[in-house]
């Protein structure tokens, strides 16, 4: 990755800084966010999907391709999947000859970990035998596929044969600060606290199973792990890449140069990079 980050990009994270949630650094703000949110729905717009045990599922690409994503989208468990997640799907498949499905998982606060648990095991048990099944996730979605790979151990399920994650959520318990909010110009700890104790719900939030920091990697398939220098989880983010080696797990880290959260998932050109990157380490 070029150390010095594009024009786009900049332009890019200061349309973020206006737009960030005030609920990310406000206790008062988030507690009513949680309290007050409704159980909104995407639209289908253009995209195909179906219907899996009550939960859509997006689909992008041909079903017949040579590689078979499972996309988790991120939002801090709490925002439903959007025209980003679409796009970006959309731009997988085409760059990565996959069938990409993405599937709209129950949320925080209507719902916590568990429900999305029952239902993405079983989304995975009907995509198993697909050729070359690689897991992937941003944020949110990220932390939930590390996590959901440990869990797979426990339920005697095959592993898939990788995982690409950007800027995973790997601590839900925000367990490791001070963590730098001002200069995220998405996430806040304080937000992020509270929603992660709302996702997690009965389980605690260093249970692997919503913070996959806390579990065992051990005989876990080749993951690749994108993350921005400058954002919330980089710390964090390193952390587990750590954890991931002294378990074995052939890893990679691709640093951001001062790069934000989840950048890879913007239009620049460090998306692009980032897509030749996962196509040249993971399915050539």
């Amino acid at each position: 990755m070029p150390a010095k980050k594009s024009f786009i990009s900049k332009i890019e994270e200061t349309i973020l800084r206006f737009t960030k949630q005030d609920y990310m650094d406000s206790k008062e703000k988030v507690d009513y966010f949680l309290k007050n949110k409704s159980d909104d729905k995407p639209s289908e717009g253009i995209f195909k999907s179906f219907d899996f045990k009550g939960m859509d599922v997006f689909t992008f690409g041909d079903e017949n391709a040579k590689s078979t994503i499972l996309y988790i989208h991120g939002g801090a468990y709490v925002n439903q999947i959007n025209y980003q997640h679409f796009l970006f799907c959309f731009l997988l498949s085409r760059k990565l000859d996959a069938y990409v499905l993405a599937p709209v998982y129950p949320l925080a606060p209507e719902s916590s970990a568990k429900q999305s648990y029952d239902l993405i095991t079983e989304l995975y048990k009907r995509i198993i035998q697909r050729n070359n099944l690689i897991l992937m996730g941003d944020s949110a979605g990220g932390g939930f596929v590390h996590s959901f790979c440990q869990y797979l151990k426990t339920v005697d399920l095959p592993q898939p044969n990788k995982i690409v994650t950007f800027s995973p959520w790997v601590d839900v318990s925000m367990s490791n600060p001070p963590y730098d909010s001002e200069n995220d110009p998405i996430l806040g700890e304080i937000g992020l606290k509270e929603i992660g104790k709302s996702w997690a719900g009965e389980w605690d939030t260093q249970d692997y199973r919503v913070s996959p920091l806390f579990g065992d990697n051990e005989n876990l398939p080749d993951t690749l792990i994108f993350a921005g220098e400058d954002e919330i989880f980089y710390k964090d983010i390193k952390k587990y890449v750590e954890s991931l080696e002294g378990d074995g797990v052939n890893v990679k880290l691709v640093t951001g140069p001062n790069l934000f959260h989840i950048y890879p998932l913007f239009p620049m050109p460090e998306t692009l990079i980032t897509l030749n990157e996962i196509k040249k380490d993971i399915i050539d």
